[in-house]
């Protein structure tokens, strides 16, 4: 996953006019050129702002955050909060945010658990209301997180992933690029690049094909990635036999990327919704020699 953080270093001045005079800001702070920031807004120590963003009112960034130029927070975003960790040190790490974000009212970001490390925001991100992401998560681009998502510390969300209202994201899972999670999810494994995952049942129901139309996948491609589907979910194989498939079928960028988050996750891959008469997934084959599982093995 690529993040491309463009923000420092900001240009570096008090813009009076667009700081309302009941906003609290610390002299440590760094604000950027054309940045408006609203009443009541609180900017601790050790922030840095990039140009033209605007901050509404009764917003809280926090000491360690950085925010990249032409982000949008709205109302009572608490952005930097300490971990939500039983065992979070002293020192904890940073924020980082990077351009052309929309975040909406009452989302909370949280820095990360150790001092060296960040939770990371990539640019062009949607970030609905009452949304909460916590420590040392990583967003890519291009991302949509409907009302009151959750994601637990350590989460990976990729490019143009879309997760619907109420989704709640178990710590170190990952949801790969243009997957579409359904509402009230409850997403205990990972979710492989381009499916869609029902809500009801947390279980992948075929691919994502609206969204892949939407982002200029091609017939060819979308073929290709139907066939990688197929492999993984349908045809009753073992873990290894699925990986040694896919490799066969890696033909195209897209199935590439599918094939290297599966063989990535450490987690376990979300299984399929199966009617009555198709509930077994073999995970063994009769071959003793192909009996181990790796980590990275098919969720039940």
């Amino acid at each position: 996953m690529k993040i491309h953080l463009k923000l420092w270093p900001p240009t570096i001045t008090r813009a009076m006019p667009l700081i309302h005079p009941t906003a609290a800001i610390s002299p440590g702070a760094m604000i950027g050129r054309d940045t408006a920031i609203g009443p009541f807004s609180v900017i601790e120590d050790n922030v840095q702002i990039g140009d033209d963003c605007q901050i509404a009112s009764h917003v809280v960034i926090k000491s360690g955050t950085k925010l990249g130029p032409h982000n949008r927070i709205a109302e009572r975003v608490v952005l930097g909060g300490l971990p939500q960790h039983s065992h979070a040190p002293d020192h904890s790490g940073h924020l980082v945010i990077a351009d052309n974000n929309v975040i909406r009212e009452c989302v909370t970001i949280h820095r990360a658990l150790k001092s060296t490390d960040a939770t990371l925001i990539g640019a062009h991100n949607l970030i609905m209301v009452g949304t909460h992401i916590g420590h040392d998560c990583h967003i890519s681009d291009h991302t949509i997180m409907v009302n009151n998502v959750l994601l637990a510390g350590h989460v990976e969300i990729h490019d143009h992933a879309y997760l619907s209202g109420a989704v709640a994201i178990h710590q170190f899972c990952r949801v790969g690029a243009y997957a579409m999670v359904g509402g009230m999810a409850r997403v205990r494994h990972d979710v492989p690049p381009c499916i869609t995952v029902d809500g009801e049942t947390t279980k992948a129901v075929g691919l994502n094909l609206v969204g892949l139309r939407r982002h200029g996948f091609n017939r060819q491609e979308i073929s290709q990635l139907k066939e990688a589907y197929r492999t993984l979910y349908c045809r009753g194989l073992t873990w290894n036999e699925i990986c040694d498939n896919l490799r066969g079928q890696c033909t195209s960028e897209s199935v590439t990327q599918f094939f290297e988050f599966l063989t990535s996750s450490n987690r376990g891959i979300i299984s399929q919704r199966r009617g009555a008469n198709s509930t077994t997934l073999r995970l063994h084959s009769t071959n003793p020699a192909d009996e181990k599982i790796p980590t990275g093995r098919m969720a039940s």
